[in-house]
C-alpha cells in the first residue's frame, strides 16, 4: 500500500471513529447506496460517477492509495445534491509544508445531479472538487451513468484540473497551477478550465454484497510523483467492495499498474436511523366519560367546591404524570375548562410529551371538562398554548395522529399559564457523567483527545431562576500536550485554547445565574451571569421575537466578557492579551454581540444569519444551513465572514465548518431530550469567534411552536 512511515496511533484514532459511526448504521433504505470513490464521491475507485446516495445518508470513508491517506465525511443534503468535507495526509508530497514527512490537507466538494436516470436517458451529474482548499486535489468534471442491466453500470465523463492532467483532449482557457497558500476560499477562476481529460468505468455487481470495479483514470497523480516518487505506470484502475449488511463497504484496489489500495465506507441514513423518543412503554389510553357525568357541575357550584376538587385534582395529576415522566408546574381547573403548565424533562418530540399530558387528564379530571389547555413550560417560560378537545381525544385516539393535529389550535400562552406552585422549589439535581474533548487537524497530531469525569449540578430557585454549574476532571488524554502556536494578527480569543487545555485540570467548565422571563406577547428573554464558558466569564442578554405560528425569528445578543484565568478555576485576566510570536499587545473588546434572523424553510431545513460583533472586535455575519429530522439527528454548515482579510485571518482564510448532532435516545434505548453536538472546523482561528453561550432562546422557544410540533405530531399518541 505505498511507502513511507504511518503513524499507527493516528490510524487506529480514525478507524475507531469509522466503528462508532458503524454502530448506527443500520439497514438500507429502499433506493440503493452507491459506492464511494477513495475522494468520498459517489463513484468508482479514484473516478466519480452520476449516482447520489438515498436522500439524508452520511457517510465515513478512509482510504489509502500509495502515500495518500484519505479519510471523508460526506452527506446526500437534498436527493440531488452531495457536500464532502475531506481530510488528506500525503507522506513525501512537498517538504516545504509537511509535517514529520507528512502534508495534511483540508478539502469541499460539491455535486449536483442534473438528470436522474430514465429509461433511456442516463444520469448527468456536475461535480466541483477541492474547491475551496488549498488546490491540490482542485477538479470539475461532468459526469453520466446508465445502468445496462440489473448488474452492470457504464460510466463515463469528462474532466479538468487534477481529472483533466493525463492525456488531455483539449484545452479550455488557462487554469492557474500554484497551490492556494492558506486556502479557504472559492476558486472560480480555475472551474472548467485548463486541460480537459475523458474518464470512463464500469461496475459489476456479482450479488448484492459483491462488486467489482474497472476504470480509465484521468489523474496522472503529477504532484505526487515530482515529490512522491509516485510510478504512473497505467490508467486503467482495478477494484472490488464487498458490502455487509450494515451498509459497511470493505474495498480494495490495484491502481495505475503498480499500486495497492484500500479502503472502509460506513453509512447510516439519519431519515432511518433509531427511534424517536426511545423504545418506551405505551401512554396510558385515554378513558371514555359516562354521557350522564358530562353535565354534572355540581362541583363546581361553589368556590369552596371548586377549591377543593382543584386541590385534590392537581395531586392526582401531579401523581399520575410522574409516572409518564412528566412534571406539573401549574394548574388551573374551572367547571368546563382546565389549564396544564407541563414540563417535559424526557420527551425528545415534543407532540408525545403533549399527548401522554392529554391522555393523563382524560382520567383524572371530572367529567364536565370538555376543554384542555396544555402549556408546555421551558426555564419556566410558558411556550405555547395547545387547545383541544376531550371529546375528540374520545373520538379518534384508533385514528391517525393527523386527525387530531387537525381540531388542535396552538397559539401564544403569554398571560395565560397558572401560578406556579412554589411549594416545589427550591430544587436541586446533580450528575456525574463521563465527559471527552477533542483537538482536530493539528499537523503536528491530527486528532488529540482527553477522556474524564464530569459533575454538573442544577439549583432551580424558580422555574425561572437557575444557578448551574460543571467541573470536569481529566482522566487520561493528551490535550495538554497541544503546542502549536501561529502568528495571528488579532487579539488571541481562540488560539490561546492551549493554555487552558494544559492548565485547566481540574477546570469549572461553566458556572452561571440565569434568568428567563416572557416581557411581552411573542418575546422571550434570558439574562445569564457568571462564568459563561471555557474561556470567558461575564454577562449575555438576549432578546427573542417568535410568534407561535411563525417560522420567522428575529433575536439580538449582547454580552459582556473578561477573559477566564487559564486553571479554569474562578480567576479572571484582563482583556489585553500578548502575541507569543509576535510579542504584540492587542485588546478584546469588552463588548460583543449579534442580531440574528431565523427562518424555517420546511422538509427540515432551517436557516440563521447572525450579524454583529465578534470576540476579536471584527464584525460581520455568519450563516448557518441546517437540516433537521424528526427523531432528532441534525446536520449543518456554517461560514462567517467579517471586515478581517483573508491574509489577516490566517488559514483557512475565514471561519467555516460542519455540525452533526446525534440524539442520546439512538444509543440508550430510552427516551432522552439530551443530545451531543459536534462541531468540525476546518481549523480554529481568532477571526469570526463568537462567545459559547449554551442556553440561547431560539431551540428553546422553536421547539414548542406550531411548525415543529406539528412535524412531531406523528407521536401523538405514543
Amino acid at each position: 500500500m505505498g511507502t513511507g512511515p504511518v503513524n499507527p496511533r493516528r490510524q487506529a484514532r480514525i478507524l475507531a471513529s469509522i466503528a462508532m459511526l458503524a454502530a448506527f448504521s443500520g439497514a438500507s433504505s429502499a433506493q440503493e447506496f452507491p459506492s464511494f470513490n477513495s475522494y468520498g464521491s459517489p463513484g468508482l475507485i479514484d473516478m466519480p460517477s452520476a449516482e447520489v446516495a438515498p436522500d439524508a445518508t452520511i457517510a465515513l470513508t478512509y482510504g489509502r492509495i500509495h502515500d495518500s491517506n484519505r479519510l471523508s465525511l460526506i452527506f446526500q443534503m437534498t436527493p440531488r445534491l452531495i457536500g464532502t468535507f475531506r481530510y488528506s495526509g500525503i507522506q513525501n508530497f512537498d517538504n516545504r509544508d509537511s509535517v514529520d514527512g507528512v502534508f495534511y490537507d483540508r478539502s469541499f466538494d460539491l455535486r449536483y445531479q442534473i438528470l436522474t436516470e430514465g429509461e433511456i436517458r442516463p444520469a448527468v451529474a456536475i461535480g466541483l472538487q477541492d474547491f475551496i482548499g488549498t488546490g491540490i486535489y482542485s477538479g470539475e468534471y461532468l459526469v453520466a451513468t446508465k445502468t445496462v442491466t440489473p448488474q452492470l453500470k457504464l460510466t463515463a465523463g469528462l474532466g479538468w484540473g487534477r481529472l483533466g492532467s493525463y492525456n488531455s483532449v483539449a484545452t479550455l482557457g488557462t487554469r492557474p497551477v500554484e497551490t492556494l497558500g492558506e486556502g479557504g476560499l472559492p476558486t472560480p477562476d480555475r472551474w472548467f478550465r485548463g486541460d480537459m481529460a475523458i474518464f470512463a468505468g464500469m461496475s459489476y455487481a456479482l450479488n448484492d454484497r459483491l462488486n467489482f470495479t474497472l476504470e480509465y483514470s484521468s489523474d496522472d497523480y503529477e504532484r505526487e510523483s515530482e515529490f512522491g516518487g509516485f510510478d504512473h505506470g497505467s490508467p486503467f484502475n482495478f477494484g472490488v467492495d464487498y458490502r455487509l449488511k450494515n451498509n459497511t463497504q470493505l474495498s480494495l484496489y490495484y491502481a495505475y499498474g503498480n499500486t495497492i489500495g484500500a479502503q472502509v465506507t460506513v453509512s447510516l441514513n439519519p431519515k432511518s436511523t433509531g427511534v424517536p423518543g426511545g423504545n418506551e412503554s405505551a401512554g396510558v389510553p385515554v378513558k371514555p366519560r359516562e354521557p350522564a357525568d358530562i353535565q354534572d357541575l355540581g362541583w363546581a357550584s361553589t368556590p369552596a367546591g371548586l377549591a377543593a376538587v382543584e386541590d385534590n385534582t392537581a395531586q392526582r395529576l401531579v401523581t399520575s404524570l410522574e409516572k409518564e415522566k412528566l412534571e406539573v408546574e401549574g394548574f388551573d381547573l374551572q367547571g368546563r375548562n382546565a389549564t396544564l403548565k407541563l414540563r417535559n424533562p424526557i420527551y425528545g418530540a415534543p407532540a408525545q410529551a403533549i399527548g401522554r399530558a392529554a391522555r393523563v387528564m382524560t382520567r383524572v379530571l371530572p367529567a364536565s371538562v370538555e376543554q384542555f389547555t396544555i402549556i408546555p413550560s421551558e426555564n419556566g417560560m410558558p411556550m405555547s398554548a395547545v387547545t383541544m378537545r376531550r371529546s375528540d381525544l374520545e373520538a379518534l385516539e384508533n385514528d391517525a395522529a393527523v386527525e387530531m393535529l387537525a381540531r388542535t389550535t396552538i397559539t401564544d400562552a403569554f398571560g395565560r399559564a397558572p401560578a406556579v406552585d412554589m411549594s416545589q422549589y427550591p430544587k436541586f439535581t446533580w450528575s456525574l457523567t463521563p465527559y471527552y474533548a477533542y483537538s482536530a487537524f493539528d499537523p503536528q497530531d491530527p486528532l488529540r483527545i482527553d477522556v474524564g469525569a464530569r459533575l454538573s449540578g442544577e439549583l432551580e430557585v424558580t422555574p425561572n431562576v437557575v444557578l448551574s454549574g460543571s467541573i470536569k476532571k481529566k482522566v487520561l488524554g493528551n490535550l495538554d500536550t497541544i503546542t502549536r502556536i501561529d502568528e495571528s494578527k488579532l487579539p488571541r480569543v481562540r488560539t490561546n485554547y492551549s493554555y487552558y487545555a494544559r492548565e485547566g485540570d481540574p477546570q469549572i467548565d461553566r458556572l452561571t445565574l440565569d434568568l428567563y422571563a416572557r416581557p411581552g406577547p411573542d418575546l422571550y428573554g434570558r439574562l445569564s451571569m457568571g462564568y459563561l464558558e471555557q474561556m470567558y466569564a461575564g454577562v449575555s442578554g438576549e432578546l427573542l421575537w417568535k410568534p407561535v405560528d411563525s417560522r420567522f425569528a428575529l433575536g439580538a445578543e449582547l454580552n459582556y466578557v473578561r477573559r477566564r484565568d487559564y486553571d479554569g478555576m474562578l480567576g479572571l485576566l484582563s482583556n489585553t492579551t500578548v502575541d507569543p510570536v509576535s510579542g504584540v499587545e492587542r485588546d478584546i473588546p469588552d463588548v460583543n454581540g449579534h442580531v440574528s434572523a431565523y427562518y424555517a424553510f420546511g422538509n427540515g431545513f432551517h436557516g440563521q444569519v447572525d450579524m454583529g460583533r465578534y470576540l476579536a472586535g471584527d464584525y460581520g455575519a455568519t450563516v448557518t444551513v441546517e437540516r433537521q429530522f424528526t427523531n432528532g439527528w441534525r446536520v449543518g454548515a456554517f461560514a462567517t465572514l467579517t471586515d478581517v482579510s483573508g491574509d489577516d485571518f490566517g488559514e483557512g482564510s475565514f471561519d467555516k465548518g460542519i455540525t452533526l448532532t446525534i440524539p442520546l435516545s439512538i444509543g440508550l434505548g430510552t427516551p432522552s431530550r439530551k443530545t451531543q453536538t459536534e462541531t468540525i472546523r476546518t481549523i480554529q482561528r481568532d477571526g469570526g469567534a463568537r462567545l459559547n453561550v449554551s442556553n440561547r432562546l431560539y431551540e428553546q422557544v422553536r421547539t414548542w411552536h406550531e411548525p415543529d410540533v406539528a412535524n412531531t405530531w406523528g407521536r401523538f399518541w405514543r
